[in-house]
């Protein structure tokens, strides 16, 4: 069953930060950007697989804490010269609730 799930207060997310989201099929980073958009990506890099809710957010992008690939927070796509890209998924803020679409997720608390 897919639907949306409440994560938490936006303000429980550091700007330029992220939260880890458990799910069935593995790990999902939420970012929070400066301007107080919200992204969701599987929290794997797809260079070798590091955390990348452990990475730097700038911008619309973060960057990798294992080999410094970056990634657009949008499509999930590594910025050239590095290549790949890591699975999206839905993600917004309602009334300062950030909302996230995917099945059986659990907030990591």
């Amino acid at each position: 069953m897919t639907g949306w799930i409440e994560i938490g207060a936006l303000d429980d997310i550091p700007r330029l930060g992220s939260r880890v989201v458990r799910t069935p099929h593995g790990n999902i980073a939420v970012f929070r950007t400066e301007s107080d958009e919200v992204f969701a990506l599987d929290d794997r890099c797809p260079h070798k697989g590091g955390p990348l809710s452990q990475g730097i957010v700038h911008n619309k992008r973060v960057t990798c804490p294992l080999h410094n690939f970056v990634i657009e927070l949008a499509s999930g796509q590594a910025v050239a010269p590095d290549e790949g890209c890591t699975h999206t998924h839905p993600a917004k803020v309602e009334n300062g609730v950030v909302w996230l679409s995917v099945r059986q997720a659990v907030p990591v608390s």
